[in-house]
Formats: structure tokens, sequence, C-alpha cells
């Protein structure tokens, strides 16, 4: 397929995934809705305009690179506008909290799953595929757990899958997925966000994609590109 053209159709294996995602988001978001009010209130968002009116400015390069979601990540779509991530906020692989802004400087591929999320599952080794094979100082693929309860069951799924290569980050208290909810980013799992390395939200899909295709490399191609 001529690059610039888009494919709404995922591979063939994420068909029934995709699916599900959309049957699994009325229930996520009844399961979330009494989770918590998520990471920021109102006025800790509202405090954030100045941020959002910075990032608001790139809404031309959210468009560019949003135009080269085509193929396998074709559901990927530009922010509009782009807005500040950076008060986002989760546990690091170490355990201690952090948010978006520790990663200041490099261009983030978040991603919200769960165990219980069956298109979530279907798409991990992808990422954990995109990780390895793009990974570097300049981009990192941070994919987040949000299974309540401790880290014994997704770090179980993990280790059976395969998943070699992606940090494993966690929210067990949900905030998280309620806010990209609250933001309007975030209808069920699995959520992505491509986030620039100044905490600014660039595009955002629903549903799971195909990581790991050569669609989704130039992708990341186009948004590391100056």
């Amino acid at each position: 397929m001529a690059d610039g053209k888009r494919f709404f159709f995922p591979a063939t294996r994420l068909i029934l995934a995709a699916l599900l995602a959309g049957v699994l988001a009325g229930a996520v978001a009844v399961y979330v809705s009494e989770s918590g009010s998520g990471n920021n209130t109102p006025e800790k968002v509202a405090a954030a305009t100045g941020k959002d009116d910075a990032c608001a400015a790139k809404a031309g390069r959210a468009k560019t690179i949003g135009a080269k979601a085509v193929g396998q990540v074709a559901a990927l779509q530009p922010a509009d506008p782009p807005q500040s991530l950076k008060s986002l906020a989760f546990n690091g692989p170490d355990g201690k909290p952090m948010t978006i802004a520790d990663h200041a400087g490099k261009t983030v591929l978040l991603n919200l799953w769960a165990t219980w999320c069956a298109p979530c599952r279907a798409e991990m080794p992808a990422l954990d595929a995109l990780q390895k094979d793009k990974g570097s100082k300049d981009f990192e693929v941070v994919a987040v757990n949000v299974d309540t309860g401790d880290d014994a069951k997704p770090k179980k799924f993990l280790k059976e899958i395969g998943v070699e290569t992606l940090g494993f980050y966690r929210d067990p208290t949900i905030a998280l997925f309620n806010e990209a909810k609250t933001r309007g980013l975030a209808l069920g799992l699995p959520v992505t966000m491509l986030i620039d390395g100044e905490g600014c939200l660039i595009a955002h899909m629903n549903g799971p994609a195909e990581w790991s295709s050569p669609d989704a490399k130039r992708l990341v191609e186009a948004a590391l590109a100056p």
C-alpha cells in the first residue's frame, strides 16, 4: 500500500480483539466510575491551562504525525487540540511514583492495559517488539498495567507470554484511566497515547493495534523526526 493512504482493517488476529474492545468499553466505563476521580482534580487540570496552551500550539505537528498513522495503526487520531499530559501519574519499574514529566525529552507511547482485557493481552507482544526495535534514549513504550490488587497477576502474565523489553509500569488505583476518561481520551481498554518530549499529547486511540508492524515503526520515526 502506498504511503499516506489509510487502511482501516487491522490484522486478522486482532479483528475479534477490536470488536471485544468495544464490548468491554461499556463495562470498563461502569467499573472505573466507582474507582475515584482520577489523579488530577478539576482544579489541578484548570491550573495546567498554561501548559495546555503551549501544547495547543503544536496542532499542526499533531496533524502531520497523525497523517502518518496508516494501515495497522490507522485508528490513531491526531490530538485536537494537543494538551499537556505531564501530570499523568503511575508507578515506575522500581515501584516508586512518577509522572509523564519524568520522561521529559523522550517521546512516549503510553499504553493502558489490564490482564482481564482480551484486546490488551493480544497486543502486548507487539508492544514489546516495538520497544525492542525502536526503544532508545529518545523513545519508549510505557505500558501501564491497571489491574487492581498486587503485582503478582500482571507479572505472571508478562512472564508467560515472554515479554522481555517493556518496563513494568503500574497503577492499581485506576486513577490514571479515570483521568484519561475525564479528558475524553479513554472509552475502554486498551487506550494508547503518543506523547512528545515536552509532555504534549500528539495522537491517541482506543482499541488494539499491530504495534510491531512496519506502519507502527514508520509512525514512531515520524514522531521522532525534527
